[in-house]
C-alpha cells in the first residue's frame, strides 16, 4: 500500500486519516503500521475539500435537516465522498461497508450515498483486484 500511496494511486484524505487514528485502539497493528511516517507521508491525500461538494453530499446524500446527532454518526463520511465528487471519472471511494438501499437519512451506507451522486465506490477486494495485487496463498494448501 505504501508503494500504490506513493504512486499516487491510493489515497487517503486527512479527516479520513483522522477518524482511522482515533478509532482505533491502542496495540493496533494497522495503526501502528499507519502511524510511521513513510506509510502516513505516502497516503496522505494532500489536497483541500470543497466544503460545497460536503454540503452538497450532506444534502443529496443523507438529508436536508439533519440534527447534530445525526450529523456526529454520518462521521467524516460527507468529506471521503466530497473528495472522490470532485473528480468522480478518475476517483473511486473504497469502502468496507455493505449496500443498504432501504437505510434512510444518517443510516445510509456510503455505497449508496456514492450511487446517488455519480461517484464510484468498490470494495477492498476489488481495490486489490485493480492494482494486481496477489499473493502467494491458493485455495486447497498448495
Amino acid at each position: 500500500m505504501q508503494y500504490q500511496g506513493a504512486s499516487g494511486r491510493v489515497k487517503i484524505p486527512l479527516e479520513i486519516m483522522e477518524e482511522v487514528r482515533e478509532g482505533r485502539k491502542d496495540n493496533d497493528p494497522l495503526l501502528d503500521w499507519i502511524s510511521q511516517d513513510e506509510n502516513a507521508d505516502a497516503l496522505l491525500f494532500e489536497e483541500i475539500v470543497d466544503p460545497a461538494l460536503v454540503q452538497r453530499v450532506v444534502l443529496i446524500g443523507y438529508a436536508d435537516d439533519l440534527t447534530d446527532d445525526e450529523v456526529e454518526k454520518i462521521g467524516r463520511d460527507p468529506f471521503l465522498i466530497a473528495y472522490a465528487l470532485s473528480n468522480p471519472s478518475e476517483r473511486c471511494v473504497v469502502t468496507t461497508e455493505v449496500s443498504r438501499p432501504s437505510a434512510q437519512r444518517q443510516n445510509r451506507k456510503i455505497p449508496d450515498v456514492c450511487r446517488m451522486l455519480g461517484v464510484q465506490c468498490c470494495g477492498p477486494f476489488a481495490l486489490n483486484r485493480n492494482l494486481g495485487f496477489r499473493t502467494g496463498w491458493r485455495a486447497g494448501g498448495s
